[in-house]
């Protein structure tokens, strides 16, 4: 049992880990809001899950320390080192039993708990393919701006902080319709975003009005879509229970197999140190779920870039900055179980900033503001 000077640390953990069961819940996943719900319980009787998550109470806000979990113990059945947990998972072909998957999960965490927990200081790296949908709005909204400065076709140079597997620089080869019916990006395409938006925004220009002419991703972690095990990394973050979201990252790492991406194996302020505008192209930084996981002092350096590019951006050499991020970058809005992330735009020269939309963490749909907000 957990000793009563470690109450409110188990309490810490046990409110974590119920926040994201009901998150889940919200976003269409029983299983994981039934696991995660059975493991709060758990943190409070002293069992195996706090032992597992020993040491991280204190983890800063918008770490995900239940989605490691998570990620981690499903890495585990889909690699085949925990047959009686992947007997009741859906992404292992198993019965997606709720209720049986909780006492074989309590096993996995008995018996390996120790690999579990290497798993924690992995942070999510979903890579999550439905959140294009909301970069793409931004995107397009930028080139709207830009297109009397630089032509019909505007050239584009995608950079991306935090890009896991680089996956959403691929933006403009998947398939996107919306609610209304109108439908972007190439047909056949093996990644398709079905009800991606409501409807589209008038302001945004008509199909191929931009070229993607550079694809540059920078991650600490970076992932290689080639590699075996990367890819077994990725679909472990999936949740379980949701095959759409699962289908649609084997379609993005089907293309990123035969689409050239750069990946730097580095943090943000140093991929963006490495950044200026360029004549004749929209320069494009994007960045999803990631802010909160950078530390402070990481978040302030790139801050501060992002700031010297703004300034030495000009009418033909523009830059934007287009994210979603939960509260417009606080990451403590994560852990309070926030579920409607603003999607954002900031241009310059100017430094014009807008909330362009909303979405849920992983992206579809997308609700496109009815006029300018600024954020």
């Amino acid at each position: 049992m957990v000793s009563g000077g470690d109450d409110g640390g188990a309490r810490r953990l046990a409110d974590l880990l119920r926040g994201q069961a009901s998150a889940c819940a919200e976003l269409g996943s029983p299983l994981y809001a039934h696991l995660l719900t059975r493991a709060a319980d758990d943190v409070l009787a002293g069992g195996p899950v706090r032992r597992v998550l020993a040491g991280h109470e204190d983890d800063p806000p918008g770490a995900a320390l239940p989605l490691r979990l998570l990620g981690a113990a499903q890495h585990l059945a889909l690699s085949g080192g925990a047959p009686g947990y992947a007997a009741h998972l859906p992404s292992t072909g198993g019965d997606g039993d709720a209720e049986a998957a909780w006492p074989a999960l309590r096993e996995l965490l008995s018996t390996s708990g120790d690999q579990v927990r290497a798993g924690l200081r992995t942070a999510p790296q979903t890579n999550e393919v439905g959140r294009a949908a909301a970069l793409l709005g931004a995107l397009l909204t930028a080139v709207a701006d830009v297109a009397p400065a630089l032509g019909p076709v505007v050239p584009v140079r995608l950079v991306e902080v935090g890009c896991s597997a680089g996956l959403n620089l691929l933006l403009d080869r998947f398939r996107y319709r919306g609610a209304d019916g109108r439908t972007r990006g190439p047909a056949g395409s093996p990644v398709e975003l079905d009800g991606a938006w409501e409807a589209e925004p008038p302001s945004w220009p008509a199909p191929g009005a931009f070229e993607v002419v550079e694809r540059t991703g920078g991650d600490p972690d970076a992932l290689d879509p080639a590699s075996d095990d990367d890819a077994l990394l990725l679909r472990s973050y999936v949740w379980a229970d949701q095959p759409h979201r699962a289908a649609r990252l084997e379609g993005a790492l089907e293309l990123a197999r035969r689409v050239p991406v750069e990946r730097r194996r580095i943090g943000a302020a140093e991929l963006l140190a490495g950044l200026e505008p360029r004549e004749g192209a929209l320069t494009v930084v994007q960045h999803s779920v990631v802010w909160q996981y950078l530390p402070g002092d990481e978040r302030e350096a790139a801050e501060r870039r992002l700031a010297e590019l703004g300034a030495a951006a000009t009418p033909t050499a523009p830059l934007a900055r287009v994210s979603l991020e939960p509260g417009d970058g606080d990451a403590g809005a994560f852990d309070r179980g926030e579920t409607g992330y603003p999607v954002t735009l900031t241009t310059w020269p100017g430094g014009r900033h807008r909330v362009v939309g909303t979405a849920p963490p992983h992206g579809v749909p997308v609700r496109w503001a009815t006029g300018d907000r600024v954020g």
